[in-house]
């Protein structure tokens, strides 16, 4: 008979040693955009029709710099979607379990950081303004600390910091 285990262990153990890594509380954060794909897709096409006729009109009638503008000007906006966009694919996923708090931050090219943090020894700060609400948010411990959903806005941060609060107290309660 194959043993899972290099050494034996109760049911009691392995069931407690399952609930360890078992969440309590997962989250994915990301930023949101009001413009979804396809909106951009149709106001790039209108965008691009429009500069397209007018600096066209504008050519033909001998006034060619403006029509080269009109080219410029669209250029440059479809960069700055495409920079949103791309800054857009940042994430974060925010885990807690019984044995370990983790941030996996995610860069828009894909470079992931993770950040491991003790639950008992994690302190989870939160700085309000009194207009505002959540400002900024970090989990610190004893030797290094990360920001968390600075990305987000104040609503989401609000009910996140709520949540995550409450994981971490139900966590470090259950002895």
């Amino acid at each position: 008979m194959n043993d899972l285990y290099s050494s034996p262990m109760t049911e009691r153990n392995a069931d407690t040693d399952i609930d360890g890594n078992r969440p309590v509380f997962a989250a994915e954060l990301f930023p949101h955009r009001s413009l979804g794909r396809r909106g951009f897709k149709v106001m790039l096409m209108l965008t691009g029709a429009f500069c397209l006729i007018y600096g066209i009109v504008f050519v033909i009638r001998g006034a060619w710099p403006i029509g080269v503008f009109f080219g410029a000007d669209f250029t440059l906006l479809y960069g700055a979607f495409w920079m949103n966009y791309r800054s857009g694919r940042v994430r974060e996923e925010v885990t807690v379990t019984r044995t370990n708090v983790s941030i996996r931050k995610f860069s828009p090219s894909g470079r992931m950081i993770e950040h491991r943090f003790n639950p008992f020894w994690t302190r989870f700060l939160v700085r309000r303004h009194s207009e505002i609400g959540v400002v900024s948010m970090h989990v610190r411990d004893r030797s290094h600390d990360t920001d968390v959903g600075s990305f987000l806005n104040p609503e989401d941060r609000e009910s996140f910091a709520k949540a995550f609060k409450r994981a971490l107290a139900t966590v470090t309660q259950r002895i």
